[in-house]
């Protein structure tokens, strides 16, 4: 009786009351790459059960391949991991030779340096002159066929039409000197129309490509010769 008595009083009498568990929690960035690398450990898994059923249905029509078991089936699929990530690693460090200091490491990733990569304006200029460039190989092949000649006017036939063209959809053509020869002493025999503003590419008659003001172009034409 007396310890009934003594429960019933230890219930009813109020305590204080110590409540709460200690918790574990892992840090917001530790967080992440678990969950990238159970990620990673469900797709490995399932890529290789596919391999293993891919393997054994392939073995019902060609009676020589062996059964493939899951330990095998995970090792094939970890192997061709390893050779995926050699072609990845020899493309990358290629890359990096070819254009050294080029790229830096963002994140697992590398990007080129925002200072390497050439802006639109820069983009247009190259493009301009490379067209300038096509155009000397055309005229050059030209004066080796006749007589180290320049083609009289920029309509005359042996150089297609669109070698004259400049750069964009305008359709313009270069603005052709006549009546050199090619490697004469430099003088300009072809360069950019207006459409481009104060600086033009100017193709000299020694095969050189300069970037000029159209003041300087005009005074070497009247001058004869390179400003």
């Amino acid at each position: 009786m007396s310890s009934r008595l003594s429960c019933v009083l230890l219930l009813l009498t109020p305590a204080v009351a110590l409540a709460g568990m200690p918790s574990f929690l892992l840090t917001e960035v530790a967080s992440r790459r678990f969950q990238a690398i159970s990620f990673f450990l469900a797709l490995f898994l399932l890529v290789t059960l596919a391999v293993r059923a891919l393997w054994n249905r392939l073995g019902r029509d060609v009676p020589r391949l062996p059964k493939l078991s899951f330990g095998s089936a995970l090792a094939l699929v970890f192997l061709w991991g390893l050779g995926f990530q050699l072609v990845l690693s020899m493309i990358a460090g290629g890359r990096e030779l070819m254009t050294p200091g080029a790229w830096e490491k963002k994140g697992a990733t590398y990007e080129l340096k925002e200072s390497e990569l050439p802006s639109e304006k820069e983009l247009v200029l190259q493009a301009r002159r490379q067209r300038l460039e096509e155009l000397r190989v055309a005229l050059w092949a030209y004066a080796a066929a006749h007589g180290n000649e320049f083609p009289p006017s920029d309509l005359a036939p042996g150089i297609p039409e669109e070698r004259w063209r400049v750069v964009g959809g305008s359709g313009l053509h270069y603005i052709y000197v006549s009546g050199y020869k090619a490697d004469a002493p430099a003088a300009p025999l072809a360069y950019e129309p207006g459409l481009f503003g104060r600086e033009r590419w100017v193709l000299f008659t020694d095969g050189d490509i300069r970037q000029l003001p159209v003041q300087s172009i005009h005074a070497a034409l009247a001058g004869g010769g390179t400003p």
